[in-house]
């Protein structure tokens, strides 16, 4: 079976969020599938298998950590697309079928490709007791962005506190089903980005995700409002870094950018 894995979200390699993809005639056993992403070791391994014509979707799409299945990876989703077009197995837009619903990623003339993702809702909650001494840094509001995602959405003071977070990684568990997403304004629009974040996903054997696209379904419409424009970029301030142009349709956000595949070869066990 052939393997590769592709940079996302970035048009240069070894930076942005890489995935494992894997093209099957059927998924195998849950078990197996598990220990192909724990062998890959990437923050996800995405498996996709045709189906029959004239459905309600081109592909069935699943995605696991090195730990457990998700609902929902914006990343490996755009991977997968990009293994998809650049090797001829399907073209245009495709539709995938998985846990959170048919969603369709399109390929642009500029060599990127646009996912239309359902969008998060966000529900301001209470500051939990200890939130801050875990995630290193006072938060200014706090959000549950819903059973899809998973997460808790925390914004702090600015730009640099995101950059300078050095959080206690296990005990931001407690505080949501997947981890905890901080954000802020960026310190100078200028430079091509309108807000930052960074993702910490402990409960699914994630420390920090290098980029996340389904974190910005919640910071779309979070940063939309607030700035009052439908379509913005987010610089996710990871070591690895990359972008995701974002633009709010309501019920559902397009997420936006490159991919690069860096490693193909063949699974052999």
């Amino acid at each position: 079976m052939r393997i590769r894995i592709v940079d996302t979200f970035t048009d240069r390699p070894f930076t942005g969020n890489p995935a494992g993809v894997m093209l099957l005639d059927a998924f195998p056993d849950d078990e197996r599938l598990q220990q192909v992403a724990l062998e890959v070791n990437h923050a996800e391994t995405a498996f996709a298998h045709r189906l029959p014509e004239g459905g309600r979707a081109d592909w069935a799409l699943r995605w696991f950590t090195p730990a457990t299945e998700v609902n929902m990876c914006g990343h490996a989703t755009l991977a997968t697309a990009h293994v998809l077009h650049t090797t001829g197995a399907h073209q245009g837009p495709v539709r995938f079928a998985t846990r959170s619903g048919v969603l369709i990623a399109t390929p642009r003339e500029d060599g990127s490709i646009t996912l239309d993702f359902p969008t998060a809702s966000l529900t301001p909650v209470e500051i939990p007791d200890r939130v801050a001494e875990a995630l290193g840094a006072e938060p200014l509001a706090v959000f549950d962005t819903g059973p899809d995602i998973g997460d808790l959405l925390v914004e702090v003071a600015d730009e640099e506190t995101v950059r300078a977070l050095t959080p206690d990684i296990r005990s931001l568990g407690a505080f949501s089903a997947r981890g905890v997403i901080a954000t802020a304004g960026a310190e100078d629009p200028t430079r091509g980005y309108d807000f930052v974040s960074r993702c910490f996903f402990p409960n699914v054997g994630i420390d920090e995700d290098p980029v996340t696209g389904s974190a910005h379904t919640a910071l779309a419409p979070y940063w939309s409002q607030r700035l009052g424009r439908a379509e913005l970029t987010g610089l996710q301030a990871s070591p690895r870094s990359g972008r995701v142009r974002t633009e709010l349709r309501g019920d559902r956000t397009l997420l936006s950018g490159p991919a690069v595949t860096v490693i193909e070869g063949d699974l052999l066990a």
